[in-house]
């Protein structure tokens, strides 16, 4: 199937098997796979994409993404390595577009002696998904340290978003409330030791490299935090650490993980997920909400 869009504006990719993509390797193939050349190139095909009514989806780096095996009917655009400059615009204030790593911004700061962004160093999104889903670890949310956000409306304008007006609280943002897209941020910082900021980002990878299972593949904390409870303690005072199903299972080291253990398919990955939710709430009556997004057929 051959898309009414201009292919000077990127780089496109027919019938793109999502497993090359996700963080969880698994996923059928996109009809189109679309990686912009620039910002103005994706604005121009979103309106082409509006113009023709097609069915399409925005992907970062796609660590919290479920992709289904019979694959995406539609444009996946992909802007991991695009829109990715991240730069200073003032003494304490670096600007990130939305396809830069949360890695690469953090250490961009750290460059600048100016500290903040640490907490962000191991979380393997992009920016655009940092945004969206207002990520944070060790006590640190995007919110925090957000100016504002520089955002596509509902017709494809830019505006530029005040932090305050972002309605960012748990995982939550105002971009899942409207149907916006995320071009870049504005981090607001504070200046620092170089040597400290980089020591604090490194003990964070450590903790993370003990405790997380990020040798196996998977899309991170695979469900939300319930109110007053740990997801993964959860899930291990239900006797399932370790449990497998199919080619999925959750994470010997941390129970919060569902893990691709052994060439799983999505539907392995997904029948895991609804065992675990059913064995936590039939134990404890607690439902476990997922953090980890699908898409597909």
């Amino acid at each position: 199937m051959k898309f009414n869009i201009n292919e000077n504006l990127g780089d496109f990719f027919y019938d793109e098997p999502m497993t090359n993509h996700t963080s969880f390797c698994v996923g059928g193939p996109a009809k189109l796979l679309i990686k912009p050349k620039d910002e103005e190139s994706l604005i121009e095909i979103l309106k082409e994409i509006k113009e023709n009514n097609y069915n399409f989806y925005i992907l970062g780096n796609c660590t919290n993404i479920i992709v289904r095996d019979r694959g995406f009917d539609g444009i996946i655009i992909k802007l991991k390595n695009k829109l990715n400059e991240v730069k200073k615009i003032s003494d304490t204030e670096i600007y990130g577009g939305a396809g830069a790593s949360l890695k690469k911004i953090s250490e961009f700061a750290m460059e600048n002696s100016l500290t903040g962004l640490e907490f962000a160093h191991g979380i393997p999104g992009s920016l655009g998904g940092g945004v969206v889903m207002n990520a944070g670890a060790y006590d640190g949310e995007m919110k925090n340290v957000i100016k504002s956000v520089r955002l596509l409306d509902e017709n494809y304008e830019v505006i530029e978003v005040p932090c305050q007006d972002m309605n960012f609280s748990y995982r939550h943002s105002l971009v899942q409330e409207r149907d916006l897209i995320v071009l870049g941020a504005t981090f607001s910082l504070s200046p620092g030791s170089k040597d400290e900021i980089r020591e604090k980002y490194e003990e964070f990878d450590r903790r993370r490299a003990e405790k997380q299972p990020l040798d196996m593949p998977s899309a991170g904390s695979t469900f939300k935090r319930p109110s007053g409870y740990f997801a993964g303690k959860l899930i291990d005072d239900s006797g399932l650490r370790g449990f497998t199903h199919k080619g999925a299972g959750i994470s010997e080291k941390h129970c919060g993980f569902v893990v691709n253990k052994n060439k799983a398919t999505a539907r392995d990955v997904l029948e895991t997920i609804e065992i675990v939710q059913k064995v936590v709430h039939d134990k404890f009556g607690v439902n476990l909400e997922r953090e980890v997004k699908i898409i597909g057929d």
